[in-house]
């Protein structure tokens, strides 16, 4: 950039500055992991219910409860009464009933009957039983698709009107649509609201990411996303606790929604990308922005520095079509696209399964939270001693073997069932982080954001398939984690593939001059003080910078 790369390094990579924009921009992730699973907590699993047949006390208003069940609802093979039929109604009176008893069965056609005590959920409010079960896993795929949605749409809008915005509307979007479902009357408008909430999570989640990259310096950026991701677990633990406080799903849903209105005070607080500024030509807001941070960072800078700021010339980007035209771009994209659809597939198949397992939902979730943190902060020092490849292609493996085991595992022990996908979440969220940065490294500057992108669109869409996977488990309980467990196992061999770029300088072309092996394996040889040289050899490229830890 035409300047501000310099003026950043003087006011300083990761001062005072960058570290309350970090504390800032990670406070909203704990609030995103409670959207993202909370529905687990509002369709408890096993809730008894049987047909509505209210109609038989209108012929014999004095019935108790047993003889009405006893005369209105068939058996199963157990002797219990079927929860998903009933005998047609007839009008005949009560004699007749009781002396030739009723035969004929169908659906039930007024609704379901639950326990008096049971605390008002989903499950209860919208009936989602019998017929109308699969809908709750149909509306965790929606969830997914607003997630793929947002990425479309506040991407494209946070480089038109800038991440301060983006974040600030994201972020409103989210608690409105949050509270809003709390106040649903039916179960298509929670579903719409949801795929709103999702689109909302993904307008945070990514223009965070890019405000905190514009401004943090090259060595401690994979340090700030790791402490997202590691927020991003804390949530999931306190959505644990507060699920298990809170039964009634509507109070849920406010207690967990309404504290993201407290992220709109950043209006006054949050600094909007100067990199941002400069290349839309808002020289001027630019400059007391990088002033403000010198000043909060206790860095002067030198006179003048500000005043030789211009706007960007625009640098020629790569062909989107360059992923796939050239060979050794081509199987990177294709590895690591397939790459973060499994490990999406598989991250999601533990996570939306934790109902399943056996063992208290609350205590497994809690678990489920807990073990992403030293996952995530431990990826710092895995990257570092063996490698992004190794990293990559084992993590993958061991979650998807992990779930190959599970398939093996009896129902009746849950307990090595659940320690079973502790284990595996952890390698799947550790793997997720690895993802971040070894992408980042092995597409070219010039095509980086498009290759990336294309990476984390093919985790959504894994994303939307993981809650449909689960409902084959109504055909056998082990077929939705051989899924889950096979495609791992298969994208992580491939990942032996790829080059590995510890060390290696960032590739800043589409490895045109060079053979493809040269542009990964050999770029060391370029130079040894962690940046490249320009065309002209009269500024050092910032954004080629190798990610160290």
């Amino acid at each position: 950039m035409s300047g501000v790369g310099e003026i950043l390094k003087a006011v300083g990579d990761f001062g005072p500055f960058q570290k309350r924009l970090v504390l800032l921009t990670v406070l909203p992730c704990l609030s995103l992991a409670f959207h993202q699973f909370c529905q687990l907590f509002m369709v408890p699993n096993d809730v008894p219910h049987h047909c509505d047949t209210s109609w038989i006390l209108a012929i014999a208003p004095n019935l108790t409860e047993e003889e009405q069940l006893n005369l209105t609802l068939p058996r199963d093979a157990d002797g219990a009464y079927e929860q998903c039929s009933m005998y047609s109604p007839v009008d005949w009176d009560l004699d007749s009933i009781v002396t030739y008893g009723l035969n004929a069965t169908e659906k039930c056609r007024s609704g379901w009957v639950y326990p008096a005590g049971q605390p008002p959920s989903l499950l209860t409010e919208f009936d989602l039983v019998c017929d109308r079960k699969d809908l709750n896993d149909i509306s965790q795929s929606i969830y997914m698709v607003g997630l793929l949605l947002g990425s479309v749409i506040f991407g494209p809008l946070s480089d038109r009107i800038g991440r301060r915005p983006v974040i600030l509307l994201s972020i409103f979007l989210l608690g409105l649509f949050g509270v809003g479902i709390a106040l649903v009357p039916h179960f298509y408008v929670y579903i719409a609201f949801r795929c709103v909430v999702g689109a909302s999570v993904t307008g945070i989640t990514m223009t965070i990411l890019s405000l905190g990259t514009e401004w943090i310096g090259v060595s401690s950026r994979p340090k700030a996303v790791l402490l997202s991701h590691c927020c991003f677990a804390i949530g999931e633990m306190i959505l644990a606790g507060l699920s298990y406080g809170i039964r009634n799903w509507r109070l849920l849903e406010i207690a967990g929604s309404a504290p993201i209105f407290g992220c709109l005070l950043y209006i006054w607080v949050l600094p909007e990308s100067a990199r941002w500024l400069v290349t839309k030509g808002r020289v001027e807001e630019a400059k007391k922005v990088l002033q403000k941070a010198a000043s909060v960072n206790k860095r002067t800078l030198p006179p003048g520095m500000l005043e030789q700021l211009k706007p960007e010339k625009r640098i020629k980007s790569g062909n989107p079509l360059d992923l796939f035209r050239k060979k050794h771009l081509r199987k990177v994209t294709l590895i690591m696209s397939c790459a973060w659809f499994v490990n999406s597939f598989v991250y999601y198949g533990l996570s939306l399964n934790v109902t399943n397992f056996g063992l208290d939902i609350y205590l497994t979730q809690l678990a489920f939270g807990a073990v992403e943190i030293p996952a995530r902060g431990g990826c710092i020092f895995i990257l570092q001693w063996f490698g992004r490849k190794k990293s990559q292609a084992v993590l993958l493996l061991l979650s998807g073997v992990v779930c190959l085991i599970i398939t093996a595992i009896p129902e009746d022990q849950p307990v090595v069932t659940t320690v079973l996908a502790i284990i595996g979440k952890f390698t799947a969220s550790a793997s997720f982080s690895t993802s971040y940065v070894y992408s980042a490294e092995l597409f070219p500057t010039v095509i980086r954001q498009t290759g990336v992108g294309l990476c984390s669109m093919f985790a959504r869409v894994a994303g939307v398939l993981a809650p449909l996977i689960l409902l084959l488990g109504q055909y056998h309980r082990a077929i939705p984690m051989a899924i889950f467990g096979s495609a791992p196992v298969v994208g992580g061999l491939l990942c032996f593939l790829l080059p590995e770029t510890r060390g290696t300088e960032l590739p800043d072309d589409t490895g045109d001059s060079h053979p493809p092996a040269e542009v990964y394996e050999n770029a060391n040889s370029i130079s040894d003080n962690g940046h490249m040289k320009g065309k002209d050899s009269s500024q050092d490229k910032e954004c080629t910078k190798t990610t160290h830890f």
